[in-house]
């Protein structure tokens, strides 16, 4: 079963069946408790990919998740996100020893609930394994005990409200998440007001060089990579830290630039739209406006 190619589990019982484990007690959506889970097959896959979202929250993790080419080691109470269709890797030398709970949900239990769209702008989802949530005591305790209820929930009389309690169960744990991150963002601000001080100078060296005729506008995801981030951690930073997204602040950059040439050359707008990277000076026209509010001949004219 090991090799390069990715597994793909494409149901709830697929990944009991991987790990061994008894047939999940409702076919949509599963709580597994990690101590029953303390070895890795031989057979193993490397690569997994699942057509369902997981959240695990794990202890003492004796062993190595990657996600993509990032790698962590998971050693406290930590969360982490994973969507379906995202590659993953487990890997462990013998034994595991890490506590926790790993929830399963199949997107077919969202089905035409609000929190299937919610689900899909989570940024979470799309952070790397460096970027997993690191929870205090508390706010393990109060994931670890949704996570229970949501397990005694499918596993007690279904009747006609089941699916509602444990959709509010999800709410609830997703909201709490939400928190939990912004909690964590702004607890590690020095850290994180270093980052902005990266990406600023960044910026600043990309609008100065040649980058700009020759590449066109920074992306985010270019950002993202030069500050070793996934693309929605940093813009999720960002917004606490700042309140605007990454590409937000790619703008402004842009936007400085902008009227620093519109008001010291007599560069005309056509010229300066392809210094800072437009290939058409009628998209650079059109967002100098939706920005400032004047066209950049306007703006100009108001230093005369």
């Amino acid at each position: 079963m090991a090799g390069t190619q990715p597994y793909h589990l494409k149901t709830v019982s697929a990944l009991h069946q991987l790990r061994r484990l008894p047939s999940p007690g409702h076919p949509l959506i599963s709580v597994i408790d990690f101590e029953d889970l303390k070895w890795l097959a031989d057979d193993e896959p490397k690569y997994i990919v699942q057509e369902f979202y997981s959240v695990a929250l794990k202890r003492n993790f004796a062993g190595r998740m990657k996600y993509g080419q990032q790698e962590y080691d998971f050693d406290k109470g930590t969360m982490f996100f994973v969507a379906p269709g995202q590659v993953f890797s487990i890997e462990s030398e013998g034994q595991f020893n890490h506590t926790g709970w790993l929830l399963l949900i199949h997107p077919d239990f969202l089905w035409n609930t609000p929190l299937a769209k919610k689900l899909g702008r989570c940024e979470y989802f799309g952070y790397t394994v460096h970027e997993a949530l690191h929870l205090s005591e508390k706010e393990e305790a109060i994931i670890s005990a949704i996570m229970q209820n949501i397990a005694q929930e499918y596993r007690g009389n279904m009747d006609q409200f089941s699916h509602d309690v444990m959709i509010a169960q999800l709410e609830l744990l997703f909201t709490y998440s939400e928190r939990f991150y912004h909690r964590q963002f702004l607890t590690r601000k020095m850290a994180n007001h270093q980052v902005l001080d990266r990406m600023e100078a960044l910026l600043t060296d990309y609008f100065n060089s040649d980058d700009l005729t020759g590449k066109g506008l920074p992306t985010v995801q270019y950002i993202a990579d030069q500050l070793n981030m996934s693309p929605n951690y940093l813009s999720g930073l960002l917004k606490v830290l700042t309140g605007k997204s990454t590409q937000h602040h790619i703008h402004d950059m842009l936007l400085k630039k902008a009227k620093e040439k519109l008001s010291t050359t007599s560069l005309s707008v056509s010229e300066i739209a392809y210094e800072l990277g437009f290939e058409h000076p009628q998209s650079f026209s059109k967002l100098f406006k939706t920005k400032t509010n004047l066209s950049p001949q306007a703006f100009r004219q108001s230093f005369n």
